[in-house]
């Protein structure tokens, strides 16, 4: 009993002592502003990356890729293999800007970050300047690099079918219309053809572009979880989008347009960095 007691009367000057109770209070409040920044932090970064993804990517090669493709091709196979190299090159890009920290000191590649987004900024604005309001000259270069594509796709099939079969050259010189026809029928790519086809055109076109170096140049300075998330989301919006409506919408969209918004975010960006973020 008198241990009991002891114990109890002890317990009851601890939590009596007015400066262990602030230390408990001190550290709860601690504790939850660091949830709230985080969260704050996620926010963010996570409505940037998708803002910035929204602005780049419409109009942009790999949109174009995802809608040409679409024309002819089983959507669902186009989507997914667009969506799964562009999370795929996502995730690699901010893999990039979380190891830039540990080159060179934070601070370094906060400025970058900022410098970096005001260069692209005025760039694309410089850019729009100088360009009309028509349709993007990319979907004219991807439709002619695709259709080089399908070409000789289609050359290769030709000799295969009419060098393997002697009696379908005979068959042909005699007349006979259905192995006239049979030769003539267009090969229809499968599912995983034009799965393996958007995700290797996607991912290269991506590599390199603005948007992925804005991407490394945001996870070099902001939460990787929101900027990963906020430019899969934004990707996957841009390829539905490209893969339900794309050719109409690409036929509708002015360049000169895109540009000079996907500029005005840029600088808007930078110079929130320099701002409120130094």
């Amino acid at each position: 009993k008198n241990g009991v007691s002891r114990f109890i009367s002890k317990d009851t000057t601890l939590s009596k002592n007015p400066a262990i109770s602030s230390n408990k209070s001190s550290m709860s409040v601690s504790t939850g502003d660091t949830e709230v920044d985080n969260f704050n932090g996620f926010l963010s970064a996570f409505t940037k990356s998708t803002a910035m993804i929204l602005a780049t990517e419409l109009g942009d090669k790999t949109f174009f890729i995802a809608a040409v493709l679409s024309m002819k091709n089983d959507r669902l196979a186009v989507f997914g293999g667009g969506v799964l190299a562009l999370y795929a090159m996502t995730i690699l890009s901010t893999m990039m800007g979380m190891v830039l920290p540990n080159l060179l000191p934070r601070q370094y590649t906060h400025i970058l970050g900022g410098l970096l987004f005001l260069y692209f900024g005025v760039k694309l604005l410089i850019d729009s300047k100088s360009m009309s309001h028509k349709v993007s000259d990319e979907l004219e270069e991807v439709e002619d690099d695709l259709l080089k594509s399908n070409k000789k796709e289609d050359n290769e099939n030709e000799d295969s079918l009419s060098g393997n079969d002697e009696e379908n050259k005979t068959s042909v010189m005699n007349g006979n219309d259905d192995q006239r026809n049979y030769q003539q029928m267009e090969v229809v790519p499968g599912w995983e053809i034009v799965f393996v086809q958007s995700m290797t055109l996607c991912f290269f076109a991506e590599w390199g572009d603005r948007s992925q170096i804005a991407t490394i140049a945001l996870a070099a300075h902001h939460d990787p979880v929101g900027v990963t998330v906020g430019g899969c989301i934004g990707h996957t919006m841009c390829t539905g989008l490209a893969c339900v409506g794309g050719r109409l919408l690409a036929s509708q969209i002015s360049e000169k347009t895109v540009t000079f918004w996907g500029g005005v975010l840029f600088l808007a960006f930078g110079l929130h960095s320099f701002i409120f973020e130094s």
